[in-house]
Parts: structure tokens; sequence; C-alpha cells
């Protein structure tokens, strides 16, 4: 076995779903299963061009899934490929998934807080609860500029409602945009939000942990105000 063939595997795409213009979820079968933990990426080949994408998936699904963002050139690399690709085509993958940002099953109260793409970590993360034996209290914010960026609002807003243990509050901050007539949910930025609904200023500190997960300029807010305040882990995203 060369030592590429020890650190790859090929992945073939399953399914494609298009969401909008720009954002789409892909299901990947690797020829070797990878092994994670909720919260970590996998690095994604193509013409040998990587990036690292989080999973959405759950451990204990078989195919990988991933919510991608369209960055067109010259910003763009491996994004614009693999829009073009669809459903037999291969790519590769690192056999090994990585990252620090996982869930910290310690903390009792877990504020998690993304941009569109941003929330697939927390998908893979609430996928793998097992609530039945569990007394976490979770809330999911996502933030989006258009309500059709939304990838999860069906799955995530059906655990919310079947368990009063886990609140999904979606956010859109242009809700005067024709795009966005039918919202009537929660307006503004999600770095913005989330503070007076959780009432952060009375919660239980030393066991509450406050996950920012998207657009590097929301992470970056919510670091600088809450960071020394609270437990917290960051993943910033750079679309390309």
């Amino acid at each position: 076995m060369t030592e590429k063939n020890k650190r790859f595997t090929k992945g073939i795409i399953k399914k494609r779903e298009d969401l909008t213009n720009d954002l789409w979820k892909i299901w990947i079968e690797p020829e070797e299963k990878l092994n994670f933990v909720p919260g970590q990426y996998c690095t994604v080949g193509y013409n040998d061009i990587e990036r690292p994408y989080s999973i959405v998936s759950s451990p204990n699904e078989d195919l990988i899934e991933l919510f991608v963002e369209l960055v067109p050139k010259p910003l763009g690399n491996l994004t614009p490929l693999l829009y073009e690709l669809n459903i037999g085509s291969e790519i590769t993958l690192r056999k090994k998934p990585k990252g620090i940002f996982k869930f910290q099953s310690q903390f009792k109260n877990h504020i998690m807080v993304s941009t569109v793409t941003g929330v697939a970590p927390f998908v893979s993360m609430i996928r793998s609860i097992d609530f039945n034996q569990t007394d976490y209290n979770i809330w999911v914010f996502e933030g989006a500029s258009y309500i059709d960026e939304f990838g999860y609002l069906n799955e995530l807003t059906s655990i919310s409602q079947k368990n009063k243990k886990v609140d999904f509050i979606p956010t859109c901050s242009r809700p005067n945009d024709p795009k966005n007539t039918k919202w009537k949910g929660k307006i503004g930025r999600v770095n913005e939000i989330f503070n007076s609904i959780c009432n952060l200023e009375k919660a239980d500190k030393e066991n509450t942990i406050i996950y920012a997960c998207g657009h590097p300029d929301m992470v970056s807010d919510v670091s600088e105000k809450y960071s020394n305040k609270f437990n917290f882990i960051e993943e910033k995203f750079w679309k390309p």
C-alpha cells in the first residue's frame, strides 16, 4: 500500500439536494468507513484540491452528509468543482476526520450559534445525542440572510417540538427582502439575539458552554463578547 493509499480513500456521491443556486447538500459513500466524533470535519478532494467540511451526519450513518456553499472563482477553488459533480461522481476523502470542535458533554447547558452552513456540526451533535439518557439543555441558533438558506429548518424544528430540552431558533437578518416575505420567525443577526433569549446575565456560567460556528465575523463577535465570561469553543468557516 502506498503512502497516499494509507491516508486517502475514495468516495462516491450517492445523493444531492440543491437548496439555492449556491447552497447544496451531498451524501458521500466512502470506500472505507470514516471514524469521527460529532462536530469534526472531513477533508474532501477533487483534482488534487482539498478543503475541510464539517460533517452533518452522525457517526452511525452510512453516508457522509455535507452542507456546502458555492464560492465562485477566483476566490473559490474546490467548491466550483464540487458544484459540477453529480450522483456517481468520485472524490477523495482523507481517512482521518479531524477537529476539536466537539460536543462538550461535561456541561449541562449548550448554546450553539451558527450562520448558514455553520449549523452542520450542530446537526451532527443533535442527531447523536440520546435525550432519553441525558439531561442537557440545548439552544441551536442559526442566522441567515434569506430563509431558503436554512438547510435543516424542518429537521431541527421537528426535533425541538418533540424534545423540550432542545430549542431551535432560526433568525433572518433581512426580513424586508422580497425573498423573505413569508418569514414569521425571529429577525436580526444571530450574534445579537441569543443573549436575551438565553438570559445569559442569569445563566450558570460554570455549567454553560457557548459554541460559535460559521462566518468569521460572527464568530469573532461572539468570541469577543463571551469567551472571557463563559466556557467557549469556536469554528470559523472560510468559504473557498
